[in-house]
Protein backbone atom coordinates (compact mmCIF):
# COMPACT_ATOMS: atom_id res chain seq x y z
CA UNK A 1 0.00 0.00 0.00
CA UNK A 2 1.56 3.25 -1.15
CA UNK A 3 1.43 6.38 0.96
CA UNK A 4 0.57 9.64 -0.85
CA UNK A 5 2.73 12.51 0.26
CA UNK A 6 0.95 15.87 0.38
CA UNK A 7 2.93 18.87 -0.84
CA UNK A 8 4.05 21.21 1.88
CA UNK A 9 2.61 24.70 2.18
CA UNK A 10 5.91 26.17 1.06
CA UNK A 11 5.78 24.30 -2.26
CA UNK A 12 2.09 25.17 -2.79
CA UNK A 13 2.71 28.89 -2.43
CA UNK A 14 4.25 30.33 -5.54
CA UNK A 15 6.84 33.04 -5.57
CA UNK A 16 5.36 36.50 -6.37
CA UNK A 17 5.71 37.58 -9.96
CA UNK A 18 8.12 40.26 -11.15
CA UNK A 19 5.35 42.84 -11.38
CA UNK A 20 4.36 42.32 -7.75
CA UNK A 21 7.97 42.53 -6.66
CA UNK A 22 8.39 45.70 -8.70
CA UNK A 23 5.45 47.40 -7.00
CA UNK A 24 6.76 46.25 -3.63
CA UNK A 25 9.86 48.31 -4.37
CA UNK A 26 9.01 51.58 -2.59
CA UNK A 27 10.96 54.05 -4.83
CA UNK A 28 9.23 52.64 -7.91
CA UNK A 29 5.80 52.84 -6.27
CA UNK A 30 6.41 56.46 -5.25
CA UNK A 31 7.49 57.31 -8.80
CA UNK A 32 4.37 55.71 -10.29
CA UNK A 33 2.08 57.56 -7.88
CA UNK A 34 3.75 60.91 -8.55
CA UNK A 35 3.98 60.48 -12.34
CA UNK A 36 0.47 61.81 -13.17
CA UNK A 37 0.96 64.93 -11.03
CA UNK A 38 4.43 65.49 -12.45
CA UNK A 39 3.05 65.11 -15.97
CA UNK A 40 0.31 67.68 -15.36
CA UNK A 41 2.80 70.12 -13.84
CA UNK A 42 5.16 69.63 -16.77
CA UNK A 43 2.41 70.28 -19.33
CA UNK A 44 0.56 73.14 -17.66
CA UNK A 45 3.33 74.80 -15.62
CA UNK A 46 6.86 73.90 -16.66
CA UNK A 47 6.32 74.21 -20.41
CA UNK A 48 4.54 77.61 -20.28
CA UNK A 49 7.17 78.90 -17.85
CA UNK A 50 10.01 77.71 -20.06
CA UNK A 51 8.34 79.15 -23.16
CA UNK A 52 7.83 82.49 -21.42
CA UNK A 53 11.47 82.66 -20.38
CA UNK A 54 12.55 81.85 -23.94
CA UNK A 55 10.24 84.52 -25.42
CA UNK A 56 11.72 87.08 -23.04
CA UNK A 57 15.03 86.75 -24.90
CA UNK A 58 13.46 87.16 -28.36
CA UNK A 59 11.74 89.93 -30.30
CA UNK A 60 8.67 87.82 -31.00
CA UNK A 61 5.44 89.64 -31.81
CA UNK A 62 1.94 88.37 -32.51
CA UNK A 63 2.00 86.94 -36.03
CA UNK A 64 5.79 86.93 -36.38
CA UNK A 65 8.31 84.43 -35.06
CA UNK A 66 11.12 86.35 -33.43
CA UNK A 67 14.84 85.82 -33.22
CA UNK A 68 17.11 85.63 -30.21
CA UNK A 69 18.10 89.13 -29.04
CA UNK A 70 19.74 88.32 -25.70
CA UNK A 71 19.12 90.83 -22.91
CA UNK A 72 17.85 93.55 -25.23
CA UNK A 73 14.29 93.42 -23.85
CA UNK A 74 15.55 93.70 -20.27
CA UNK A 75 17.87 96.59 -21.16
CA UNK A 76 14.88 98.40 -22.65
CA UNK A 77 12.84 97.82 -19.49
CA UNK A 78 15.54 99.37 -17.32
CA UNK A 79 15.13 102.60 -19.28
CA UNK A 80 11.32 102.42 -19.39
CA UNK A 81 9.69 104.71 -16.77
CA UNK A 82 6.41 102.82 -17.05
CA UNK A 83 8.14 99.59 -15.98
CA UNK A 84 9.72 101.34 -13.00
CA UNK A 85 6.32 102.75 -12.08
CA UNK A 86 4.85 99.22 -12.20
CA UNK A 87 7.71 97.92 -10.02
CA UNK A 88 7.15 100.71 -7.51
CA UNK A 89 3.40 100.18 -7.29
CA UNK A 90 3.75 96.39 -7.20
CA UNK A 91 6.01 96.68 -4.14
CA UNK A 92 3.77 99.27 -2.46
CA UNK A 93 0.63 97.29 -3.32
CA UNK A 94 2.11 94.06 -1.94
CA UNK A 95 3.57 95.58 1.22
CA UNK A 96 0.49 97.56 2.32
CA UNK A 97 -2.03 94.89 1.30
CA UNK A 98 -0.08 92.08 2.99
CA UNK A 99 0.30 94.08 6.21
CA UNK A 100 -3.41 94.97 6.18
CA UNK A 101 -4.52 91.41 5.49
CA UNK A 102 -2.33 90.02 8.28
CA UNK A 103 -3.26 92.66 10.85
CA UNK A 104 -7.00 92.31 10.26
CA UNK A 105 -6.84 88.57 9.51
CA UNK A 106 -4.92 87.77 12.70
CA UNK A 107 -7.33 89.89 14.75
CA UNK A 108 -10.29 88.15 13.15
CA UNK A 109 -8.72 84.71 13.75
CA UNK A 110 -8.27 85.53 17.44
CA UNK A 111 -11.95 86.52 17.66
CA UNK A 112 -13.13 83.39 15.86
CA UNK A 113 -11.02 81.21 18.17
CA UNK A 114 -13.32 82.09 21.07
CA UNK A 115 -16.53 80.26 21.93
CA UNK A 116 -19.75 82.03 20.99
CA UNK A 117 -23.15 81.10 19.43
CA UNK A 118 -23.30 80.31 15.70
CA UNK A 119 -19.51 80.18 15.49
CA UNK A 120 -19.48 77.68 12.61
CA UNK A 121 -21.98 79.73 10.59
CA UNK A 122 -19.95 82.90 11.05
CA UNK A 123 -16.78 81.14 9.92
CA UNK A 124 -18.53 80.02 6.76
CA UNK A 125 -19.86 83.53 6.06
CA UNK A 126 -16.40 85.06 6.51
CA UNK A 127 -15.09 82.87 3.68
CA UNK A 128 -17.47 84.45 1.16
CA UNK A 129 -15.13 87.25 -0.04
CA UNK A 130 -12.49 84.60 -0.80
CA UNK A 131 -14.91 82.18 -2.47
CA UNK A 132 -16.65 84.73 -4.71
CA UNK A 133 -15.00 84.96 -8.16
CA UNK A 134 -12.50 87.80 -8.38
CA UNK A 135 -14.25 89.45 -11.30
CA UNK A 136 -17.51 89.69 -9.36
CA UNK A 137 -15.68 91.25 -6.43
CA UNK A 138 -14.01 93.68 -8.82
CA UNK A 139 -17.35 94.69 -10.35
CA UNK A 140 -18.78 95.28 -6.87
CA UNK A 141 -15.87 97.56 -5.96
CA UNK A 142 -16.10 99.25 -9.34
CA UNK A 143 -19.65 100.23 -8.42
CA UNK A 144 -18.59 101.25 -4.89
CA UNK A 145 -15.88 103.50 -6.35
CA UNK A 146 -18.07 104.94 -9.13
CA UNK A 147 -17.82 108.77 -9.13
CA UNK A 148 -21.57 109.21 -9.62
CA UNK A 149 -23.28 106.23 -7.96
CA UNK A 150 -20.78 105.37 -5.21
CA UNK A 151 -22.43 104.23 -1.99
CA UNK A 152 -19.55 105.79 -0.03
CA UNK A 153 -20.10 109.17 -1.67
CA UNK A 154 -23.85 108.86 -1.08
CA UNK A 155 -23.33 108.30 2.65
CA UNK A 156 -20.81 111.13 2.99
CA UNK A 157 -22.75 113.66 0.88
CA UNK A 158 -26.45 112.88 1.24
CA UNK A 159 -26.68 111.10 4.59
CA UNK A 160 -23.91 112.43 6.84
CA UNK A 161 -23.44 115.73 4.98
CA UNK A 162 -19.68 115.59 5.54
CA UNK A 163 -18.86 116.44 1.93
CA UNK A 164 -20.55 118.53 -0.71
CA UNK A 165 -19.23 116.67 -3.79
CA UNK A 166 -18.79 113.02 -4.68
CA UNK A 167 -15.37 111.38 -4.41
CA UNK A 168 -13.67 110.35 -7.63
CA UNK A 169 -11.87 107.30 -6.24
CA UNK A 170 -10.47 106.07 -9.57
CA UNK A 171 -9.92 109.40 -11.33
CA UNK A 172 -6.53 110.36 -9.86
CA UNK A 173 -3.44 108.18 -9.29
CA UNK A 174 -3.05 107.88 -5.52
CA UNK A 175 -6.76 107.53 -4.61
CA UNK A 176 -7.00 104.85 -7.31
CA UNK A 177 -3.96 103.06 -5.92
CA UNK A 178 -5.26 103.01 -2.36
CA UNK A 179 -8.72 101.99 -3.58
CA UNK A 180 -7.24 98.90 -5.24
CA UNK A 181 -5.24 98.10 -2.10
CA UNK A 182 -8.43 98.30 -0.01
CA UNK A 183 -10.21 95.94 -2.40
CA UNK A 184 -7.33 93.46 -2.23
CA UNK A 185 -7.29 93.58 1.57
CA UNK A 186 -11.03 92.92 1.72
CA UNK A 187 -10.68 89.94 -0.58
CA UNK A 188 -7.62 88.45 1.15
CA UNK A 189 -8.64 88.72 4.81
CA UNK A 190 -10.67 85.44 4.84
CA UNK A 191 -7.74 83.38 3.53
CA UNK A 192 -5.42 84.74 6.22
CA UNK A 193 -8.01 84.52 8.99
CA UNK A 194 -9.07 80.92 8.36
CA UNK A 195 -5.46 79.76 7.86
CA UNK A 196 -4.31 81.39 11.09
CA UNK A 197 -7.42 80.12 12.89
CA UNK A 198 -6.35 76.57 12.00
CA UNK A 199 -2.97 77.31 13.57
CA UNK A 200 -4.50 78.83 16.70
CA UNK A 201 -6.55 75.70 17.32
CA UNK A 202 -3.39 73.59 17.51
CA UNK A 203 -2.13 75.52 20.58
CA UNK A 204 -2.89 73.64 23.79
CA UNK A 205 -5.28 75.53 26.13
CA UNK A 206 -3.20 74.31 29.07
CA UNK A 207 -0.48 76.78 28.09
CA UNK A 208 -2.87 79.70 28.47
CA UNK A 209 -4.24 78.30 31.74
CA UNK A 210 -0.75 78.01 33.19
CA UNK A 211 0.10 81.56 32.06
CA UNK A 212 -3.10 82.93 33.63
CA UNK A 213 -2.25 81.19 36.91
CA UNK A 214 1.12 82.94 36.80
CA UNK A 215 -0.63 86.28 36.37
CA UNK A 216 0.18 86.87 32.67
CA UNK A 217 -1.86 89.58 30.97
CA UNK A 218 -3.61 89.14 27.62
CA UNK A 219 -0.74 90.90 25.81
CA UNK A 220 1.86 88.72 27.54
CA UNK A 221 -0.05 85.56 26.62
CA UNK A 222 -0.13 86.71 23.02
CA UNK A 223 3.53 87.73 22.96
CA UNK A 224 5.05 84.71 24.70
CA UNK A 225 2.62 81.92 23.74
CA UNK A 226 0.44 82.72 20.74
CA UNK A 227 2.91 84.53 18.50
CA UNK A 228 5.89 82.15 18.95
CA UNK A 229 3.68 79.09 18.49
CA UNK A 230 2.18 80.61 15.34
CA UNK A 231 5.50 81.40 13.65
CA UNK A 232 5.52 78.35 11.28
CA UNK A 233 1.99 78.92 9.97
CA UNK A 234 2.61 82.69 9.84
CA UNK A 235 5.64 82.21 7.60
CA UNK A 236 3.80 79.85 5.26
CA UNK A 237 0.66 81.98 4.98
CA UNK A 238 2.69 85.15 4.53
CA UNK A 239 4.67 83.54 1.71
CA UNK A 240 1.50 82.56 -0.13
CA UNK A 241 -0.10 85.94 0.55
CA UNK A 242 2.90 87.82 -0.86
CA UNK A 243 2.94 85.64 -3.98
CA UNK A 244 -0.83 86.00 -4.54
CA UNK A 245 -0.71 89.77 -4.00
CA UNK A 246 2.39 90.50 -6.06
CA UNK A 247 1.06 88.50 -9.02
CA UNK A 248 -2.47 89.90 -8.78
CA UNK A 249 -4.04 90.56 -12.16
CA UNK A 250 -7.81 90.13 -12.23
CA UNK A 251 -8.71 92.65 -9.53
CA UNK A 252 -6.58 95.46 -10.96
CA UNK A 253 -7.39 94.82 -14.59
CA UNK A 254 -11.15 94.55 -13.98
CA UNK A 255 -11.35 97.78 -11.92
CA UNK A 256 -8.86 100.20 -13.51
CA UNK A 257 -7.07 98.37 -16.37
CA UNK A 258 -3.92 100.10 -15.19
CA UNK A 259 -5.35 103.63 -15.24
CA UNK A 260 -5.55 106.47 -14.67
CA UNK A 261 -2.53 107.37 -16.83
CA UNK A 262 -0.98 103.93 -16.20
CA UNK A 263 -0.55 104.71 -12.49
CA UNK A 264 -2.09 101.47 -11.15
CA UNK A 265 -0.27 99.01 -13.36
CA UNK A 266 1.21 96.02 -11.60
CA UNK A 267 3.88 94.01 -13.36
CA UNK A 268 1.29 91.37 -14.25
CA UNK A 269 -1.13 93.84 -15.85
CA UNK A 270 1.69 95.67 -17.63
CA UNK A 271 2.97 92.38 -19.05
CA UNK A 272 -0.51 91.62 -20.38
CA UNK A 273 -0.88 95.09 -21.89
CA UNK A 274 2.48 94.94 -23.67
CA UNK A 275 2.43 91.26 -24.62
CA UNK A 276 -1.21 90.54 -25.52
CA UNK A 277 -2.97 93.86 -26.08
CA UNK A 278 0.10 95.50 -27.60
CA UNK A 279 1.29 92.44 -29.49
CA UNK A 280 4.90 92.62 -28.23
CA UNK A 281 5.18 89.08 -26.90
CA UNK A 282 8.91 89.28 -26.25
CA UNK A 283 8.66 92.48 -24.25
CA UNK A 284 5.60 91.26 -22.35
CA UNK A 285 7.39 88.02 -21.49
CA UNK A 286 10.40 90.01 -20.27
CA UNK A 287 8.15 92.00 -17.93
CA UNK A 288 6.64 88.76 -16.62
CA UNK A 289 10.08 87.19 -16.13
CA UNK A 290 11.21 90.28 -14.22
CA UNK A 291 8.71 89.28 -11.50
CA UNK A 292 10.62 86.08 -10.72
CA UNK A 293 13.48 87.68 -8.67
CA UNK A 294 10.95 89.46 -6.45
CA UNK A 295 9.01 86.24 -5.85
CA UNK A 296 12.19 84.26 -5.13
CA UNK A 297 13.33 86.92 -2.66
CA UNK A 298 9.96 86.88 -0.86
CA UNK A 299 9.99 83.08 -0.62
CA UNK A 300 13.58 82.91 0.66
CA UNK A 301 12.91 85.72 3.13
CA UNK A 302 9.96 83.83 4.65
CA UNK A 303 11.83 80.50 4.65
CA UNK A 304 15.02 81.74 6.27
CA UNK A 305 13.03 83.91 8.65
CA UNK A 306 11.18 80.79 9.82
CA UNK A 307 14.43 78.79 10.05
CA UNK A 308 16.07 81.54 12.11
CA UNK A 309 13.09 81.70 14.44
CA UNK A 310 13.19 77.92 14.96
CA UNK A 311 16.91 78.10 15.67
CA UNK A 312 16.39 80.86 18.22
CA UNK A 313 13.63 78.85 19.90
CA UNK A 314 15.89 75.80 20.02
CA UNK A 315 18.67 77.86 21.61
CA UNK A 316 16.28 79.25 24.24
CA UNK A 317 14.95 75.75 25.02
CA UNK A 318 18.48 74.45 25.54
Amino acid sequence: MSVTTLPSRRTVQQQPGWLVRLFDYKPFLITVCLAPAIGLLAVFLTYPLGLGVWLAFTDTTIGRRGVFVGFENFQYLLSDPLWWNAVFYSVVYTAIATFGKFALGFWLALLLNNHFPFKSLLRAIILLPWIVPTVLSALAFWWIYDPQFSIISYLLVDVLHIRTTNIDFLGTPWPARFSLIAANIWRGIPFVAISLLAGLQTISPSLYEAAMLDGASAWQRFRYITFPMMMPILAIVMTFSIIFTFTDFQLVYAITRGGPVNSTHLLATLAFQRGIAGGELGEGAAIAVSMIPFLVFATLFSYFGLARRKWQQGESND
